[in-house]
């Protein structure tokens, strides 16, 4: 074996037989063929060995007072498990049963005394070259394990940087569109109330030339953390609409609930105390707010419930700002005196 790797780091085997004389004919033999070598005198000895140190091959004899070889074969590959070394079985049976059980207990191979040197020398390089193999195969696999957990990694972070929003961590306007498209089908199956609120911060353009970018960016943050903190289902879904734009999708949440949830965002976002002096209805940073609820069907489809909720914002916000409004569908929705939606 001429190669840099072998002498450097030549492979180190273990030959464990409870006869010294012979132990010393097989030291001769290996570390003539330029393999390291190390004994033991029985199988504990040999256990003992195995998990103290890495070896690349064991040459163990099946016959031996008190733990044989069988036993101490079997409880190599059980404590070792896939780093248990090739197993070359030294026996002077020669019946089919013991090899059959050489092999059942976990050897690689076996060879019979007396001892053809050329045929052990032939097996055990095969051995170590198996054992290398199987090594760099099982490297192998570790690093294609890496590159999956990597890809996967890297997977998530561009489902992330598509899915939702780098700034407030929401969900994005592509994510929310997707999202409200599976759940009006959903609901439109079941025949089950959707419902959509749409929330603009009022003078944004002024808060942000005011006060700074740094600053309009830390306001955006605050309030998508706010109504975070509202929703009152898992699968409601709270989204980053446009620059100074959230929407909620509540399904199975009927006008009512819709409106108590939008209720609660207003004051919530009022509670936080954000100064705008630049803001004509308020010292404090407020919400123009639209709710929509309706059931899905063919007669409404989901952009007409997004026209609908953007209407009523506009609507909020020609009428001073710092309100609610709930939008009117062309059918079976319309507000109550009080401005509830019902449907």
């Amino acid at each position: 074996m001429p190669n840099a790797d072998f002498q450097n780091n030549p492979p180190l085997i273990l030959v464990v037989d409870n006869e010294k004389a012979f132990r010393l004919v097989l030291q001769r033999a290996i570390e003539k063929e330029g393999y390291r070598f190390v004994e033991a005198c029985n199988g504990q000895h040999c256990l003992d060995i195995c998990q103290q140190q890495p070896l690349d091959m064991v040459l163990l004899d099946a016959m031996m007072p008190g733990m044989d070889g069988f036993a101490c074969c079997a409880k190599m590959r059980a404590i070792l498990g896939d780093d248990c070394p090739p197993v070359l079985m030294i026996t002077s049976l020669h019946d089919h049963k013991s090899i059959h059980r050489a092999f059942e207990v976990g050897a690689t191979d076996y060879i019979t005394k007396p001892i053809d040197w050329e045929v052990l020398r032939q097996r055990v390089h095969r051995l170590i070259a198996y054992k290398g193999a199987m090594t760099e195969v099982r490297h192998k696999i570790q690093r294609e394990c890496q590159l999956t957990v990597q890809l996967e990694v890297v997977n998530r972070d561009l489902q992330s940087l598509a899915c939702f929003d780098k700034l407030t961590g929401l969900a994005n306007r592509r994510y929310f569109d997707e999202y409200l498209q599976r759940e009006w089908k959903r609901l439109e199956k079941v025949q089950l109330p959707l419902s959509l609120i749409l929330c603009e911060i009022d003078f944004f353009p002024a808060y942000n030339d005011q006060y700074g970018s740094q600053a309009g960016d830390e306001c955006l943050c605050q309030i998508a953390y706010t109504i975070s903190n509202c929703k009152r289902r898992a699968t409601d879904m709270i989204a980053r609409y446009e620059r100074e734009k959230f929407a909620i999708i509540l399904p199975k949440t009927d006008a009512e609930e819709a409106w108590l949830v939008a209720e609660t965002i207003q004051a919530s976002v009022k509670a936080l105390g954000i100064v705008h002096a630049a803001s004509t209805v308020s010292k404090f940073v407020t919400l123009s707010i639209g709710v929509v609820s309706v059931i899905p069907s063919a007669k409404l489809s989901a952009s007409d419930l997004l026209t609908i909720a953007d209407s009523s914002v506009d609507q909020a916000k020609q009428e001073e700002c710092d309100r609610m409004i709930a939008g009117r569908s062309p059918s079976r929705f319309c507000p109550d005196p009080g401005g509830r939606c019902s449907l």
